[in-house]
């Protein structure tokens, strides 16, 4: 397979498909992240990846195959999106003590010929969280490009979440498996 185009800024993804032994290079995706009121929650995080790599496919040769995807906390169907400063995520992380949210990437793939584009969803539990617990993570991982204000693979996701269900990876940015079987399509 041709190297992809990663059309994300996030190092995660980058990490992720890394671990994956993918070859890849990194065309960071600028596309403005606003959406309707109208589109349903699990539409919006394809749309803003679309948009990604809509923007990346201008500034690379035709063929390439791009991956872009987009990742949205979702709970009581109110997007959570990235926090601004430490007030927004001291905020976001309290609407998420103690309670079930969801966690939905969106992924787009195209090559100039095809494309593939599907949302992951999982489920994830936090245990009732500590506004001190809170603060010191706030303070010390600086979670502000993170949708819902946190990482699973932080402090605060080895001490504070409960349970998940479904794909781990997705919640770290990427459902890495679903991506490869995607993938395929392409080759």
């Amino acid at each position: 397979m041709d190297r992809i185009i990663l059309a994300s800024a996030s190092p995660r993804r980058k990490q992720l498909l890394e671990w994956a032994g993918l070859p890849f290079d990194v065309v960071p995706g600028d596309a403005d992240e606003s959406f309707p009121a109208d589109l349903r929650v699990e539409e919006i995080p394809v749309e803003i990846a679309r948009r990604k790599a809509a923007w990346v496919r201008t500034r690379v040769e035709n063929g390439k195959i791009i991956l872009a995807a987009d990742t949205l906390v979702v709970v009581d169907q109110q997007v959570i999106g990235k926090p601004v400063d430490r007030a927004d995520a001291l905020r976001m992380l309290s609407l998420l003590s103690g309670r079930m949210h969801q966690v939905i990437t969106g992924v787009y793939i195209n090559d100039s010929k095809k494309e593939s584009a599907f949302t992951e969803t999982t489920e994830v539990w936090f245990h009732p969280l500590e506004i001190s617990g809170i603060e010191y993570y706030v303070d010390n991982y600086k979670p502000y490009d993170k949708a819902g204000a946190y990482a699973i693979q932080e402090w605060i996701g080895l001490t504070g979440i409960r349970s998940i269900r479904g794909d781990f990876y997705n919640v770290m940015g990427l459902p890495v498996s679903r991506v490869l079987q995607q993938l395929k399509l392409f080759t």
